[in-house]
């Protein structure tokens, strides 16, 4: 079974062009080694000190400390391969123009274009490997890694947990005359949720015109036979259409409410920790609860699920037009530093649209691709100068 794999590997290998075969071959090594000196630089820069500082100062285990670092790589990998990927392409490119291959290739008819398009290959492919890390392993990874290092450091912790829990729903509200209309019906509030029960509540209630209800309570839970809000030591305010205040105390009431605040509560906090799947469905929600700024904030997130691997793409567009170029020479350390000066222009031209669409300036698909677009623009204007 191995050695009819092993053939069919060999003869899909074969079947690659002897150009492809070599010019992914010459890009293979830089690339293992610009992703293993970006994640390390990355790595000691973002985790690594902070895990030796816990070490010294709160007495984490060393054994924990690197079980934490190794859950943490992913996350890191993944900023590292786009970064990689361009450094690769550029040092393997202009090592080839210096030694005057590239221009050999010319002399026979092979254009600039057709010898980019391994350097496409591998990125394209790196995409791929990023989007599967970015969506399948670092979510899980990371929360593991958080949930490791805070047992590890004596802290508490919940699988349901959540803080300043705010849901609103949205209904129709009966008029005085005996019509209804579209408009706030509830407003949810909780200071904190914590192992089911949500501490600090205030519920307003609008479902009657010209009446406002507030009830507050010390706690509430979910009661799943009843399908309702259970809510212990707590006040019903209610204010009528005249002006007049009525209050009543109760040590426990029942309040018709749907379950969506322990979803609303129980969802990341951070973007990077949500599948694509998961963070489709807390878009949902935030829309449900009328939170639309931060419904908003996460819709950009998720396109930003896909354009981060997009960026290998651009990266290598970038980085073989440049080294492509004749009488193109970069040694490594030049070509760790022009790396590093364009992902940082890369990356700051992506968190400026970020910002305009997390504010509402631009539509969140325009915000997380226009980088992209305007990246892959400017690589191929750089293609249009490497083949002249």
């Amino acid at each position: 079974m191995i050695d009819t794999i092993k053939a069919s590997i060999r003869r899909l290998i074969q079947r690659i062009p002897l150009l492809d075969r070599w010019l992914i071959g010459e890009l293979l090594s830089p690339l293992l080694f610009a992703i293993a000196a970006f994640t390390v630089v990355s790595l000691s820069v973002g985790v690594m000190f902070e895990l030796v500082r816990q070490i010294v100062e709160s007495g984490l285990p060393v054994a924990i400390a690197v079980q934490v670092l190794l859950l943490r790589l992913p996350s890191f990998l993944v900023i590292s391969f786009a970064m990689a990927t361009l450094m690769a392409t550029l040092l393997a490119y202009s090592r080839l123009s210096a030694n005057s291959e590239l221009t050999a290739l010319r002399s026979v008819g092979v254009t600039a274009t057709r010898m980019i398009v391994p350097a496409l290959i591998v990125a394209l492919l790196m995409s791929g490997l990023t989007f599967v890390f970015n969506d399948v392993v670092v979510p899980r990874a990371n929360r593991s890694a958080e949930i490791t290092l805070r047992r590890a450091l004596g802290k508490a912790i919940a699988t349901e947990k959540g803080s300043n829990i705010v849901y609103s729903r949205f209904g129709r509200i009966q008029d005085p005359d005996g019509s209804s209309s579209k408009g706030l019906a509830q407003l949810f509030y909780a200071r904190q949720f914590k192992d089911g029960v949500m501490s600090g509540v205030t519920v307003l209630d609008f479902t009657r015109a010209g009446f406002t209800q507030m009830l507050v309570a010390d706690r509430a839970v979910w009661n799943e036979r009843q399908a309702k809000w259970q809510f212990f030591d707590g006040q019903i305010l209610t204010l009528t259409p005249s002006g007049s205040t009525t209050s009543a105390d109760f040590d426990q009431y029942l309040y018709p409410l749907s379950a969506a605040p322990i979803r609303i509560a129980q969802l990341p906090k951070d973007a990077n920790n949500m599948t694509v799947a998961e963070a489709l469905r807390a878009r949902e929600l935030l829309e449900q609860a009328g939170d639309i700024k931060e419904a908003r904030r996460l819709q950009v997130r998720i396109q930003e699920k896909f354009t981060l691997p997009m960026a290998c793409l651009v990266f290598g567009l970038i980085g073989a037009s440049l080294g492509a170029k004749p009488n193109s020479r970069t040694s490594r350390s030049q070509g760790f530093g022009i790396s590093v000066v364009l992902i940082l222009v890369y990356y700051v031209l992506s968190f400026s649209f970020s910002s305009l669409g997390v504010k509402g300036t631009l539509p969140p698909l325009l915000a997380a691709w226009s980088p992209v677009l305007i990246s892959l623009a400017g690589g191929g204007w750089l293609l249009r100068q490497a083949s002249r």
